[in-house]
């Protein structure tokens, strides 16, 4: 057993080439070889979102406050809420990210194949991210 003490990691800001806006990372976590699991507890400022991007095997988003936003290509963008949870297909085109005027945080769950975990793409566009 790992326990990983709250405040024993430090945050980490979310990276201009794969996110807009203000994002913060926390509580990274990878699961030890055999197991594939790893993630993070994400909050996006308002308007703040991911890059277009797929998973390899797919990802679970659990929101856990405020008010977000999420795509999938081809799709309408939906609105999420604390305690929505959110699936992506595996290969999937999708972003996710806050609501314009409100900050959303999820828990961002994905497993590795062949140890990669994301595939970064496109930004979103300020038109896409309406809707």
């Amino acid at each position: 057993m790992e326990i990983k003490r709250n405040g024993s990691q430090p945050s980490n800001k979310g990276p201009a080439d794969w996110f807009t806006g203000t994002v913060r990372i926390d509580s990274a976590f990878k699961g030890s070889e055999p197991a594939r699991v790893n993630g993070a507890i994400v909050t996006f400022g308002p308007g703040a979102r991911t890059a277009w991007h797929t998973h390899p095997l797919g990802q679970t988003l659990i929101v856990t406050a405020g008010c977000g936003r999420a795509q999938r290509e081809g799709g309408p963008v939906e609105e999420l809420r604390p305690g929505d949870i959110v699936w992506f297909a595996p290969g999937e085109k999708h972003w996710h990210g806050a609501a314009p005027t409100t900050a959303m945080t999820h828990i961002a769950i994905q497993e590795a194949l062949d140890g990669k975990v994301v595939e970064w793409r496109e930004k979103v566009s300020d038109e896409q991210y309406q809707g």
